[in-house]
């Protein structure tokens, strides 16, 4: 990769953890409602798999999502926007942290219900493959989610249809408070795949390059027509599962030693190691990002929120009341 491509990476990184930094602290100001769900510790799984991936494939994901919208391009004030319930959100404060979507940028979304997008996935793949548009689906989840009836559904029919779609399980050792050995008989959560004779391989969810290229790789093998791939993205978040877990379930020295593998400051020790920046650029970098996110901020605390005469606005059926 080129060093402009390294840079964009690692800034990236950086924007979705002062992103989720700031969000955690308006939420402890009651500026977010409902629920909070951070990506600290996984920003590299989304960095590099969407550079794994091209811009106009078809992405959609679980409600971890902040850090997906920001790398698909979504303008930063309007995801705190969204996550604010303002009208500048980038679904007009209607979805919230959950629910995050840009149809322009072919990204379907935040989805609350574990596992509940996985089919719909599929189904977006197989509309690819009928309109032959060379494009793939790439479907995030989580490790819990490979315990839902649906995502063994929704892989079964994938591989028979040979539909283009990238199925993405971040494996961060978790659902909810459940670990990996209570959930699943399964420890290597690629072996899931192999039951249905799919392609998968395992990533190094801490680092980035490493996801970009078993995603390069997954991508390209749907986009061929060879069908669908699994790609099980190794990480951990360093944060709870939302903001109202108490984190009961882990020990401290757990988090302490995964947090020595932080990928942002790994990351940029291996880009001035290499030439790529030196460490006055890299704060440079940060700075700007800190202030980006901090103008975030600003617009979503100054954003009205949503019309309540709108209220019925962009449903797929309003009530029989408001019908003509």
């Amino acid at each position: 990769m080129d060093a402009g491509t390294l840079l964009t990476m690692y800034r990236q990184m950086l924007l979705i953890r002062r992103f989720e930094e700031h969000a955690a602290e308006a939420y402890s100001q009651a500026k977010i409602g409902g629920f909070l769900h951070l990506y600290i510790g996984e920003e590299a799984v989304a960095v590099g798999a969407l550079h794994g991936a091209r811009p106009d494939d078809h992405l959609i994901t679980h409600y971890r999502d902040h850090g997906y919208a920001l790398v698909r391009g979504c303008e930063p004030g309007a995801v705190m926007a969204e996550l604010f319930g303002r009208a500048t959100g980038v679904v007009g404060g209607r979805g919230g942290s959950m629910h995050l979507a840009d149809a322009s940028k072919h990204f379907w979304g935040g989805h609350a219900i574990v596992g509940g997008h996985i089919p719909v996935a599929v189904g977006l793949a197989l509309a690819q493959q009928k309109k032959q548009t060379g494009l793939v689906v790439v479907d995030v989840f989580g490790d819990g989610a490979t315990a839902i009836g649906m995502f063994h559904e929704a892989m079964n029919m994938a591989m028979i249809w040979r539909a283009p779609v990238v199925f993405l399980c971040e494996n961060n050792l978790y659902g909810m408070g459940a670990t990996l050995v209570e959930q699943s008989p399964v420890a290597r959560l690629v072996e899931r795949a192999r039951g249905y004779n799919m392609p998968a391989a395992q990533a190094d969810g801490m680092d980035p390059v490493d996801m970009r290229r078993v995603m390069h790789e997954a991508t390209e093998h749907a986009r061929r027509g060879e069908g669908p791939f699994f790609v099980e993205a190794l990480t951990y978040r360093f944060r709870g599962h939302s903001m109202a877990d108490p984190e009961m379930y882990r020990t401290r020295e757990e988090v302490r030693e995964w947090r020595a593998k932080d990928p942002i400051p790994a990351f940029a020790k291996r880009l001035v190691d290499a030439g790529v920046a030196g460490e006055e650029e890299l704060q440079r970098l940060d700075a700007e990002v800190e202030e980006q996110v901090l103008a975030a901020v600003r617009f979503a605390d100054e954003s009205p929120p949503p019309d309540p005469a709108t209220v019925f606005d962009k449903i797929y059926a309003a009530p029989l009341e408001k019908r003509p």
